[in-house]
């Protein structure tokens, strides 16, 4: 990355943290994007700039990242390692980072959780990644675009997430629902099977 990359990414960055630093102390509603760009010392024009989507991109910088993130788990995965197997390793390292290396998380999900307009936002960005997921699914299946089954792979594979949220053995929820996604369902054992 260049100077120029490297600068923007940081006011990027200094922006999307000023916002949340302000969303989490006063609340999403009470605060403006001018009051953000104040913060980071920008005009906000060059708020703008970097979040032409407006208020609601600011919490969510990683927006771009994240689905890179995700077609990269399907189409640089390790030879031998299935779809699920991938999505499942790239979403545990995801989840671990988040919960390491910033101690707001909990915060930054309860200020989505409660904000009608923020939990709309994460859920047209959801539906995002879940097309782009299924197309790369079906593009390395060699399947055709709009195939039901690449399309409910990706949909279950990122609901995952949401469904261990708040258990208290998230990893161990993650590890089931993809090795249903993975082996399909046996209805966990004798109980599961009718005579």
């Amino acid at each position: 990355m260049g100077r120029r990359e490297r600068k923007k990414a940081a006011t990027r960055r200094a922006l999307a943290d000023a916002a949340l630093e302000l969303f989490l102390e006063r609340g999403y509603d009470a605060v403006g994007v001018r009051d953000v760009a104040e913060a980071a010392d920008v005009s906000v024009t060059t708020l703008f700039k970097h979040f032409p989507d407006g208020k609601e991109a600011l919490v969510f910088d990683e927006d771009a990242d994240r689905e890179a993130a995700l077609t990269a788990a399907v189409r640089d995965r390790p030879a031998g390692h299935s779809v699920p197997q991938a999505l499942r390793r790239m979403l545990r390292g995801e989840r671990a980072r988040q919960v390491r290396d910033d101690p707001r998380f909990p915060d930054f999900l309860r200020l989505i959780e409660t904000t009608p307009a923020l939990r709309e936002y994460a859920r047209r960005m959801w539906l995002r990644h879940e097309n782009a997921l299924a197309s790369a699914i079906a593009e390395d299946a060699g399947l055709p675009a709009g195939d039901p089954g690449c399309q409910a792979l990706a949909h279950f594979a990122l609901e995952a997430v949401a469904l261990v949220h708040g258990r208290a053995d998230s990893e161990a929820a993650l590890d089931r629902i993809f090795d249903l996604l993975d082996h399909g369902w046996s209805g966990g054992g004798a109980a599961g099977e009718r005579a």
